[in-house]
């Protein structure tokens, strides 16, 4: 387990100040997933992206989904989940961290829509995550595929990885993933040791989501929750997580359990970072610092020219 500098950033400072008083109790408050949606869709405007990084609407297993390259790339594709409690965001909400991705790991990456729930309950999402992983094998090699993602998007990427295994599927070359919901049990002590300290995410709405998510599907199912999963030797994995998030355990939980089937990962925890800090790339260098530190991950680790 690594731990980042102990040092914070003024702007990281006025940006948890901002969602403490903003961002925080409108999410304690919003019931209404459409109004959500459309909030994220505005404040998706606002995040940065690499000006080298280009796009393309594209399709995966029938899914709508965004092409991000920055050039020069090498040859491997990482297939990126979105984040948004599986309630939220999109393939455009999350383009220019898609880009980001790009331009720091020197590959392609694939950003697909999934099905979101209440519309499409557990386990849609997963089953559009293995459509999404089978439909990138018939072009390329396993070896040459990272999966990851953000959020519950992190938690869909260790899902796939469950079922790639119990699918007997050739095993991607490594896993990426941003402060990952891995466990809707909710049995992460640190739901309630960072319920105030977590300067965005309400812990008091996390059973709401999830039942709305699992729509009565037994939450130890490990493609729901792959902190239960079963996991042959693993793909070398970074996890990366903020030390005041409530979704530290389950970050935790999932690396520990990885290493347990042999997995080699990192975790790394990093000290007053909100919930998927990453995403504000170009605004906070705690985002652009941990960005490289994917970047340098996803090199190593898959194939470069």
């Amino acid at each position: 387990m690594a731990r980042a500098a102990a040092r914070v950033s003024l702007r990281l400072r006025l940006v948890n100040l901002f969602l403490r008083l903003f961002e925080k109790p409108y999410l304690a408050w919003e019931k209404r997933h459409t109004r959500a949606r459309r909030r994220l869709r505005f404040a998706s405007r606002f995040f940065l992206g690499p000006w080298r990084a280009h796009y393309r609407e594209t399709e995966l297993a029938g899914l709508p989904a965004i092409e991000a390259r920055c050039d020069p790339a090498g040859p491997g594709t990482l297939l990126w989940f979105h984040g948004g409690a599986f309630v939220l965001g999109s393939r455009r909400t999350h383009r220019k961290l898609a880009g980001a991705l790009a331009c720091e790991g020197a590959c392609r990456v694939l950003l697909p829509d999934y099905r979101l729930a209440p519309e499409h309950p557990f386990p849609a999402a997963q089953d559009d995550a293995l459509a999404c992983y089978r439909a990138l094998l018939r072009d390329c090699p396993a070896d040459s595929i990272a999966i990851g993602g953000d959020s519950a998007g992190g938690g869909l990427a260790f899902s796939l990885l469950h079922a790639i295994g119990a699918e007997g599927l050739p095993k991607p070359a490594c896993i990426l993933a941003f402060s990952p919901w891995t466990d809707l049990t909710l049995g992460s002590p640190w739901l309630e040791r960072n319920a105030r300290a977590d300067p965005m995410l309400p812990a008091s709405r996390m059973r709401e989501v999830a039942a709305l998510v699992l729509a009565g599907a037994d939450a130890r199912d490990p493609l729901a929750s792959p902190v239960f999963g079963a996991f042959d030797n693993p793909p070398p994995a970074l996890i990366q997580v903020g030390d005041s998030e409530i979704l530290r355990g389950d970050a935790e939980a999932m690396a520990e359990r990885l290493k347990a089937s042999g997995g080699e990962v990192a975790l790394q925890i990093w000290r007053g970072t909100p919930h998927v800090w990453q995403i504000m790339a170009g605004w906070l260098p705690e985002a652009d610092a941990a960005l490289e530190a994917a970047g340098v991950f996803l090199r190593r680790n898959l194939p470069q020219r």
